[in-house]
């Protein structure tokens, strides 16, 4: 019927069953690069045994020619770190309500409030997650996880940085899209609610990772690093403490401050008891003393940028643990722990922070060992063979392998991502979650004799040797009816030089608006009139009576209104006259839903003109 069109729910069994399908399929194939990776790392052993054997020495443990020094410390806290977080976040993408939840509760709420441009670039996004939602959902799980898997399993080289570099890739996308650059410019901006925005932080670590060796080691980058952290606290502190943001009021004259709103909001989300308790404690805390909390944090943050900034080892240690203790206390009380309530897709900011601070401590006050020059004795063997695989250690070939299957990971989801990014249809499953999937049959159409929009005869039988797309409108519609037009029209379009097989047949679906001087209308309207192979079909009342009810149409007048609520169903009548398929069209709201039917029915109409 007209206007029954709905948006779909979060848990739409036929979404989240795909989604789950995606991710299975995906995973076989990551197993099989597994078991590939495996089999390459025993062939290269092997034929390193055999050399070996044959030259009657053995590779020994020397690995390259020229030996590295341990990782600096401060590099693998953030390696490993940050390699965890990704693996988190990954995990995270895998909720169920992540295709269809993730646009409405945290795409479209992160650019609330900003500016108009600001809109528009999340819009974007969300316009591919929303055309995409299953290949999007698994492609951003694979992604993370591949991430983080990779800078875990390469400690060192080429693959470690690269592992680097696709933390800032993929951190950019995901701070720009799905944080809204980190709320920058939106109001309420301040480091309590997450500012810059949580994964700005895994942007900074992964440009971290990926430096050169030598930029390790000297404090410099330490100091560098702590006195730019230093600097953002402080600017965060004056932020704070801008007047007229309403984080000086708690609550007063039944009107809440900015930030005892914002943890009532958070202690009403899906969570443990014990969680949304402490955390509701907390806001009616602020409530009654919001001034007092807001000059604490305020100075907690001033205190701790000049700390930061002057950069000397026993007072950054007092910096970081009063960072950790209102970083920590911010986390569990503001933030709510960041990933629950069922679309959490990280942890928040403090953590980051947090792991960056310390990072950026380590590389203050341990330096790196120097690597020591190969023994004399050793030298020959590290330079005797003659082949990189001669040459590798067991360890270094595992790493190696392992950061191969890694970036295999990521590709698995990149590669759809990408497709995806550049494909304006949307998924027809979408249709399919909304509407239920196609009807396959094969059974005699009905046969029906009308007259077109210029008033010739035209019959079932005059159609034969064509696919014909058959559904039914009405012509003094100004809802769905339009909306299944341009699917049809768009339909045509994409079937490119195939079009010329398949008529296009509607048939009026109104009792009392049925001449053709109306269906006319409603083609100029819609740009239907310029189509060859469209045909808007009508006739006397009795003979639509009978095409309705042979078609199983129902009809109904609407009250005071000229528009007529009428079933709305897509027959495809293959060229021999059979109904091969059924297709609901009821429009699914949104641009998306209407090019999800399009995509939907033209694939349709292409197996029938393929068999």
């Amino acid at each position: 019927m007209p206007g029954m069109g709905r948006a779909l729910q979060a848990n739409n069994p036929v979404i989240l069953s795909a989604f789950r399908t995606a991710l299975f399929h995906q995973f076989l194939f990551i197993l099989l690069v597994l078991f590939v990776g495996a089999v390459g790392w025993n062939v290269v052993r092997t034929v390193q045994y055999r050399r070996a054997v044959a030259a009657g020495t053995t590779t020994g443990d020397t690995g390259a020619a020229v030996p590295l020094g341990p990782e600096p410390l401060a590099r693998r806290v953030l390696r490993i770190g940050f390699g965890v977080l990704w693996l988190f976040d990954g995990l995270l993408q895998v909720q169920p309500n992540m295709p269809l939840g993730l646009t409405g509760n945290v795409l479209q709420p992160a650019a609330h409030g900003s500016p108009s441009w600001v809109q528009h670039v999340v819009n974007a996004g969300v316009g591919i997650w929303t055309r995409h939602p299953v290949q999007a959902a698994a492609s951003a799980v694979w992604i993370q996880v591949g991430i983080g898997v990779l800078l875990l399993v390469a400690p060192r080289g080429r693959w470690s940085r690269f592992a680097g570099l696709a933390s800032v890739g993929w951190g950019l996308v995901v701070w720009v899209f799905g944080e809204a650059f980190g709320g920058l410019f939106a109001p309420g901006y301040t480091l309590l609610f997450g500012a810059p925005g949580a994964v700005l932080f895994y942007v900074v670590a992964g440009a971290l990772v990926a430096l050169p060796d030598r930029a390790w080691a000297t404090r410099k980058l330490g100091r560098s690093l702590l006195a730019g952290l230093g600097g953002f606290f402080i600017a965060m502190a004056v932020l704070q403490a801008w007047p007229g943001r309403g984080f000086w009021q708690g609550t007063s004259h039944g009107r809440s401050g900015t930030l005892t709103s914002m943890v009532s909001q958070m202690a009403s989300t899906s969570q443990p008891h014990a969680i949304s308790a402490t955390v509701a404690a907390f806001g009616r805390f602020d409530g009654a003393h919001g001034w007092g909390v807001n000059l604490f944090v305020v100075v907690a943050l001033a205190v701790i940028g000049v700390l930061l900034v002057r950069g000397r080892p026993t007072e950054v240690r007092v910096a970081l643990v009063a960072a950790a203790v209102l970083g920590l206390s911010d986390w569990l009380l503001v933030e709510d722990v960041g990933f629950l309530g069922g679309t959490g897709t990280d942890p928040n900011s403090m953590l980051p922070l947090l792991l960056l601070l310390f990072g950026g401590y380590l590389a203050l006050v341990r330096l790196p060992v120097p690597a020591e020059a190969p023994a004399a004795a050793a030298a020959p063997v590290a330079t005797a063979a003659g082949s990189w695989w001669e040459r590798a250690t067991p360890g270094y070939l595992a790493r190696w392998i392992g950061a191969l299957c890694a970036f295999a990971v990521v590709l698995v989801g990149a590669a759809p991502m990408a497709a995806a990014s550049i494909n304006p249809n949307a998924d027809p499953i979408i249709a399919e979650a909304n509407d239920g999937t196609p009807n396959v049959l094969n059974a005699p159409a009905p046969p029906f004799s009308l007259v077109d929009q210029r008033g010739e005869p035209v019959s079932l039988a005059t159609l034969h040797g064509k696919i014909v797309a058959l559904t039914f409108l009405d012509p003094v519609c100004t809802t769905d009816c339009p909306v299944i037009a341009q699917e049809f029209r768009e339909a045509d379009s994409m079937l490119g030089s195939q079009r010329s097989r398949v008529d296009f047949v509607a048939v009026v679906a109104n009792p009392l608006y049925r001449s053709v001087p109306v269906v006319n209308a409603f083609d100029r309207q819609e740009s239907l009139n310029h189509i060859p192979n469209w045909l808007f079909l009508t006739g006397s009342l009795p003979e639509l009576t009978h095409v309705w009810d042979s078609y199983g149409i129902q009809t109904q007048v609407e009250p005071a209104g000229a528009m007529v609520a009428h079933g709305e169903l897509a027959y495809l009548i293959d060229a021999n006259g059979h109904t091969r398929v059924v297709l609901n069209t009821a429009p699914t709201p949104g641009a998306a839903g209407n090019s999800s039917f399009t995509v939907l029915l033209t694939t349709q109409l292409e197996h029938l003109l393929a068999s």
